[in-house]
């Protein structure tokens, strides 16, 4: 048996080159892709064999086309979703939303935009999570949040009906200092503090109405975020369904022992 390695495909030659200059940041976000002539001359291969190797790119999320202007390393905001209660209690106090502050205090601009406001039947994991029988009333409050005018994620918030039916969180509007706020003001109408959130992650390949509401290219996952607010009597106050585009996100979570 021979010891020596099969030799390289070429047009991996050309996709591993071309990715280590995008990962060192030799070629920027935004940079153009050279010309396929000029990537043929320096790796000494067909066009064809450049085409193949740029397309690994693609699949990779790392370059983007534009119809008549060639290959682009994409650029990505990218946002580091930092998770302790000193934050959280530190972004609230902002009187905005934690996803709004933690953006902005990354320099970012954030925006939410409601896709959709209803009254309508709980999922059967919503439901257990939210300790209430898959198909009861549920306020579903469905977001998208973008950075920098970039989608970031699909936001799916559910409250029992039995809570919010009635109050501003079943209305089409955003809420200033975000659901959370309003769930937890003294003079307001529910007026329970948060004391605990717990987070599922679970990653997996966008489907295709994600791909397209997030702009998400080939080959990047997302992970679906199940996060459940609890109130110190340990009812469930809040459950969000978000689904974070992988290659757009930094989770750092600090558990205390």
């Amino acid at each position: 048996m021979s010891l020596n390695p099969a030799p390289e495909h070429p047009f991996k030659r050309v996709a591993n080159e071309l990715r280590a200059e995008i990962l060192r940041g030799d070629l920027a976000p935004g940079d153009k892709i050279p010309s396929e002539n000029s990537l043929a001359e320096r790796f000494g291969v067909t066009r064809t064999t450049v085409r193949k190797g740029i397309a690994l790119l693609h699949a990779e999320g790392l370059v983007t086309s534009h119809q008549g202007k060639g290959g682009f390393v994409r650029e990505r905001p990218h946002v580091n979703l930092r998770q302790t209660g000193s934050i959280y209690r530190a972004r609230r106090g902002t009187g905005k939303s934690n996803f709004t502050a933690e953006a902005e205090a990354q320099g970012q601009r954030p925006k939410q935009i409601i896709r959709e406001v209803v009254e309508t039947s709980a999922p059967e994991k919503v439901a257990g999570l939210l300790g209430i029988e898959p198909g009861a009333p549920v306020v579903a409050r469905r977001l998208l949040f973008t950075v920098d005018e970039s989608p970031m994620q699909l936001v799916d918030g559910y409250y029992a009906a039995a809570m919010a039916a009635g109050t501003r969180i079943a209305e089409p509007k955003l809420i200033k200092g975000g659901v959370n706020a309003y769930i937890e003001d003294p003079d307001g109408p529910i007026g329970r503090r948060i004391v605990q959130f717990i987070e599922d992650l679970d990653i997996r390949m966008p489907y295709p109405h994600e791909a397209e509401r997030l702009e998400i290219p080939a080959g990047v996952p997302v992970a679906r975020v199940f996060r459940t607010a609890y109130d110190s009597a340990g009812d469930v106050l809040e459950v969000l369904d978000s689904i974070v585009p992988c290659d757009r996100h930094a989770f750092r979570y600090v558990i205390d022992v």
